[in-house]
């Protein structure tokens, strides 16, 4: 069973490698994260700030989303899954706690900027695409998911290892 909680700081070391270990898992993302070791650091401003949501299964800490809220719009600014757990739902209901955490605090969007490692499964989570962005390795799409129509009654059981979120 998944569990979602508030990240404390005792989590980072946790955090950290599931951040390290997801992030290099794309193939075609490690050789310009290894060449950029600073992007492998995981901060704990996110964590102080109570903004990171970490998923655990039987205690251990699998994944995380980390978010801001921005006016009527919360940015989903991370999304993280380790790969030893990926495809087991961890990524969609940590989407669904941001989308019930959400509407909980008012807010009508959440937003992403999803590579391309992440675009499937943003999608069936029924985010929808937007305009190209320039980030810093490569170009990414802006997706909105608007929270009246967000449904995670349905949710496919599909879960393509979700990436950088952000």
């Amino acid at each position: 069973m998944i569990t979602i909680r508030t990240a404390r700081a005792e989590d980072l070391d946790e955090l950290t490698e599931v951040f390290r270990s997801a992030s290099l898992s794309n193939d075609g993302d490690r050789e310009n994260l290894l060449a950029h070791p600073e992007f492998l650091e995981l901060s704990d401003q996110a964590i102080v700030e109570q903004r990171v949501r970490l998923a655990e299964i039987d205690g251990r800490t699998v994944g995380f989303a980390t978010s801001a809220r921005d006016g009527p719009t919360v940015e989903l600014e991370d999304l993280f899954v380790h790969p030893d757990w990926t495809r087991r739902g961890v990524a969609t209901r940590l989407i669904a706690d941001l989308v019930e955490l959400s509407r909980a605090a008012g807010a009508s969007t959440v937003a992403v900027t999803a590579n391309h490692h992440a675009m499937a499964f943003y999608l069936s989570v029924g985010f929808r695409g937007s305009a190209p962005v320039e980030t810093e390795f490569e170009p990414g799409t802006r997706m909105y998911l608007r929270l009246s129509l967000a449904s995670f009654g349905d949710a496919p059981s599909r879960n393509p290892h979700p990436g950088r979120g952000a």
